[in-house]
């Protein structure tokens, strides 16, 4: 070994043994007095750049970008959540890299040919072991991870008096005798993971004085009996995570572990916690009890855990914490997650006592009274957790508050990036015009059924309120920009939110639906030319004025009954109901889901259906009406082109807005960032596009505007050259016919339902 190797071996070994023998809080105190306190007073909500005079916001730090000139915004951005994750790991790390300077000879007279063995470690892993192999007494290592092992029988390791650490995780364990692991004085690390162990035997742990950690996580364990423990004087390190674990033993836990250190019993289904329960667990530093079915919290419960540094409460359901739940760790307590219990309330004065305390995390909790009073007491507090970043507002000491955007807006603006800023003026303004034009020049020029040409611009009029949401919504962007975050709670809430959201809902709805009543006017037209199923006048106005109302109908329910939809249109900054999340009301959410996912997809199903027949329709009458096949191919290329574009733009528009429904009712994680692309630029799509579609790429429209300019430049000719009659003459002569020409789609051959011009 080289002497660069050799010294680094040496570093590796004791950084090992100084974090073995660090607890959680001295691990706590070390990451806090690594923190370089500075001198340098910034105002309220500012933080210093290191020991530079220079100050910067809240929002600014530790977002992935360097701000400050030194980098200080960037640095100490990590908060301790998890930190026994990564220490294991580390730990692993540097085990898995010491292993490779060790002599790898083996020490033991006797073990199978199938494992392997590193002076007195064995491994035994995947090789289809069904019962415990013979070794000999001096193994202190014994891995049997990954086997078919169903039963460990008594006194099975009894000739192993030196074993430090057994590893049996990943098996087909069912049942463990009494005595099974009776001899084991020495083990220190037990591990059961992942078997299908449903109970334990009262004092199967008897013999293991020794023993600091115990692993029992991913077992379908029910219950636990008191007597379960006895023997347990060293613990340090209980996992019981997902055992199915219904309650814990009375009269305390910790009677037979009286040096446990860390206890976690996440993902069982335990209903009651109380002080008996916990009472001589006066050494604990760290309880998970996170996805259990906690429901009540009694005030005294934590009275006894006077050095308990980390408490992990989320994903219960409690429903109430008495305001002086956590007055005894004061002292002690520097992480609190009481994140994701929906009903929970939080009392103004919950955290007055916790002055101590570095991390806590109230995600997926509305705090509907909050002010900033609650959270200035936690003067040490560095990184807060909240439902939105709306909250960050409230808690502006606090360096590192997340989340500081919600994919759609910032902590500082309505809408997070500059993209988005210049996409929803772009969108606005093409929208807005398209529509305006199509309306005015379909006001101006001579229509070829004046029926459709109603329909037409009164989808207009519906996409064209598309362009005005945009519009407000880049409006309020403007306004709040720089400060949004003082703001957004109040905007959601606001009238003007709930009417932008309002329009865009009513927009999209009588898009959608216009669409649908076009296309199977259409496809009526075309597949069945000959019938008399044509709409008139008035069935024409019938359809559109209840097209309307249903439209007006579907956006103003939610608005109707604020307790029972709860603030639908006021969910994000946009205003736009399309996400669900787990804090939505089954009513909102049913009603979205059924917009979004009954109504608007089956339309765009009879939409796709309609076109694929009528376009099969018109080859298949092309075929039978002429010989001429270049022309036929021509027109059938012309139409194809056409519905495929009509076609398309709608599976562009409502693909992506199905999939986003789809997945947030899955509950699967959707980046903000998507959801605002959806609202911001494809949501507006159709609205943007058919004017195009429907009015400028048809032949009879460009015909009327060829003609309508040609018009208008002859007439502007015939001013200019009024002076001289000759001249005037010979302009008319030329330039009267290409003006007057007869429209080639009013000639009598070409009058078929199968002509383009009418798709």
């Amino acid at each position: 070994m080289s002497a660069g190797k050799l010294r680094r071996f040496r570093v590796d070994v004791t950084v090992i043994i100084f974090l073995i023998h660090l607890t959680h809080s001295e691990i706590g105190a070390l990451v806090t007095s690594s923190r370089v306190d500075s001198a340098i007073k910034c105002p309220l909500g500012q933080f210093p750049c290191g020991n530079l005079s220079e100050c910067l916001p809240q929002a600014l730090q530790c977002d992935g970008h360097s701000d400050c000139p030194n980098g200080a915004d960037e640095r100490r951005c990590g908060d301790n959540v998890g930190w026994a994750d990564l220490f294991g790991g580390i730990v692993q790390h540097k085990t898995n890299f010491l292993d490779q300077y060790f002599h790898r000879g083996c020490f033991l007279q006797q073990y199978p040919a199938s494992c392997d063995c590193i002076q007195t470690v064995v491994e035994c892993v995947e090789v289809d072991l069904q019962d415990v192999p013979l070794l000999s007494p001096n193994v202190t290592w014994l891995s049997l991870r990954s086997n078919k092992i169903q039963v460990l029988s008594d006194f099975v390791f009894s000739e192993y008096s030196v074993l430090q650490r057994l590893f049996l995780q990943n098996n087909s364990l069912r049942l463990i005798s009494k005595h099974a692991f009776s001899g084991l004085h020495n083990l220190k690390r037990l591990f059961l993971s992942q078997n299908l162990i449903s109970s334990l035997s009262p004092g199967v742990f008897r013999d293991l004085h020794q023993l600091e950690w115990l692993m029992l996580d991913h077992n379908p364990l029910s219950s636990l009996s008191q007597d379960t423990f006895i023997g347990l004087q060293s613990l340090m390190y209980l996992s019981m995570v997902d055992t199915s674990l219904q309650q814990l033993p009375h009269p305390s836990f910790c009677q037979h572990m009286p040096t446990l250190d860390w206890l976690d019993l996440e993902g069982n289904q335990i209903q009651n916690l109380n002080y008996s329960i916990l009472k001589t667990c006066n050494k604990l530093e760290v309880l998970l009890l996170m996805d259990n079915r906690i429901r009540k919290v009694p005030e005294n419960t934590f009275q006894s855990l006077w050095k308990l540094a980390e408490l992990n409460l989320s994903s219960n359901r409690i429903k109430e914490l008495p305001k002086n739940t956590f007055k005894s760790l004061s002292k002690s307590l520097l992480k609190l997650n009481i994140s994701h219990n929906p009903l929970l309330r939080i009392h103004p004065n919950h955290f007055n006592h916790l002055t101590h305390l570095q991390s806590l995390a109230l995600e997926g909790i509305d705090i509907p009274d909050i002010h900033t009073k609650m959270f200035l007491p936690m003067m040490n507090l560095s990184h807060i957790y909240f439902k939105t970043f709306q909250y960050c507002s409230y808690a502006p000491h606090v360096r590192s508050c997340k989340p500081n955007t919600d994919g759609i807006s910032s902590f500082e603006d309505l809408l997070a990036n500059i993209v988005l800023r210049v996409s929803v003026w772009v969108m606005a303004f093409i929208t807005c015009f398209g529509n305006l034009f199509v309306i005015c020049m379909r006001s101006l020029i001579r229509a070829e059924n004046n029926l459709h040409a109603v329909c037409i611009k009164v989808l207009c009029c519906a996409d064209c309120l598309m362009g005005v949401y945009l519009f407000f919504v880049g409006v309020f962007d403007v306004k709040f920009r720089g400060q949004y975050n003082r703001n957004a709670l109040l905007w959601m809430d606001s009238t003007e939110c709930q009417i932008i959201g309002f329009l865009a809902m009513l927009s999209t709805e009588v898009s959608v639906l216009l669409l649908t009543y076009l296309t199977l006017e259409k496809f009526l037209v075309i597949v069945f030319p000959f019938s008399n199923l044509r709409p008139g006048k008035l069935q024409t106005g019938v359809v559109l004025a209840s097209i309307w109302l249903v439209g007006f109908i579907i956006a103003a329910v939610p608005l109707m009954n604020k307790d029972t939809f709860g603030n639908y249109y006021g969910r994000n900054g946009v205003c736009f109901p399309l996400h669900s999340d787990r804090q939505e009301k089954p009513t909102a959410k049913g009603y979205s889901t059924g917009i979004f996912l009954g109504l608007n997809l089956v339309a765009f199903l009879v939409i796709v259906c309609c076109y694929s027949s009528m376009f099969y329709s018109i080859y298949k009458t092309g075929i039978n009406a002429t010989t001429d096949l270049r022309s036929r191919l021509h027109r059938d290329v012309a139409v194809a082109n056409r519905f495929f574009f009509i076609v398309f733009s709608d599976a562009l528009c409502w693909i992506p807005i199905f999939m986003v429904k789809i997945l947030s009712l899955l509950e699967v994680d959707i980046p903000g960032t998507i959801s605002s692309w959806v609202v911001i630029f494809i949501l507006p799509i159709n609205s943007a596009l058919n004017p195009i579609l429907y009015t400028l790429t048809t032949s009879f429209f460009r015909e009327q505007v060829e003609l309508l300019l040609c018009r208008w430049q002859r007439r502007h000719m015939l001013k200019k050259d009024r002076k001289s009659l000759t001249s005037c003459t010979v302009f008319m002569d030329t330039s009267r016919a290409p003006c007057y020409q007869q429209p080639a789609y009013l000639h009598p051959v070409s009058l078929t339902s199968a002509d383009p011009r009418y798709a």
